[in-house]
């Protein structure tokens, strides 16, 4: 998808890299929720591990590392690719590891929600999934920067908690975020919570409906 936006177009690799390197852990953090939740229960697994001796925020907790390990292993393979090949700068490596760590778990948490309704087919948690994520890759300011944006449009970019990752990456890569880089850390902070808190009480009641 950013190739397709980027080839062909006399445009600033390193202004736009933060948006890829964002839209990279964006969408491999939050796949692995919606798969590995649905199939457990169409193995009849889910309800295995339910029976244990495990509380349900055991069980969400380990969905969202799992995502959240899988995001920052391939996009750090990316990005050290990318970053041989053509030299992308590192403004301060420090806002660059924080932003994977707290970007990876903020959107393997979303996965875990979204993973969250009574379903156990993987393909339709998969198609939910897509309308849900794909609408904030083309509102989080990506492939437009935050400082081009205004009125209505920055307004409904602010919402997407995306936007505050990629930010963040300008501020490690590029050296020049739109935000104070504590203000996308405390956004990134505030979405986990919120995401793990709902898929934990969507998980609760489908327990107590026994579905």
């Amino acid at each position: 998808m950013f190739l397709t936006f980027f080839i062909g177009r006399d445009l600033d690799l390193i202004l736009f890299f933060p948006g890829f390197l964002g839209m990279m852990l964006f969408f491999t953090a939050s796949s692995v929720g919606p798969l590995i939740t649905p199939w457990e229960k169409r193995e009849k697994t889910y309800e295995r591990l339910v029976s244990l001796p495990v509380i349900l925020e055991s069980i969400i907790l380990g969905d969202l590392l799992a995502g959240a390990i899988f995001g920052v292993a391939i996009t750090t393979i990316v990005f050290a690719a990318s970053t041989w090949i053509f030299g992308i700068p590192i403004a301060n490596a420090g806002l660059l590891v924080l932003g994977l760590v707290l970007g990876s778990v903020a959107f393997a948490a979303l996965g875990t929600l979204l993973a969250s309704p009574s379903m156990d087919n993987p393909s339709n948690i998969m198609m939910l999934s897509s309308l849900v994520r794909l609408p904030i890759i083309f509102i989080s300011g990506i492939f437009i920067p935050l400082a081009q944006l205004a009125g209505p449009y920055f307004l409904l970019t602010s919402l997407s908690p995306l936007t505050y990752l990629v930010d963040l990456f300008h501020a490690a890569l590029t050296g020049n975020p739109f935000y104070p880089p504590w203000i996308d850390v405390l956004v990134l902070l505030a979405v986990t919570f919120l995401f793990a808190w709902c898929a934990k009480v969507i998980q609760k009641r489908n327990l107590v409906k026994g579905i």
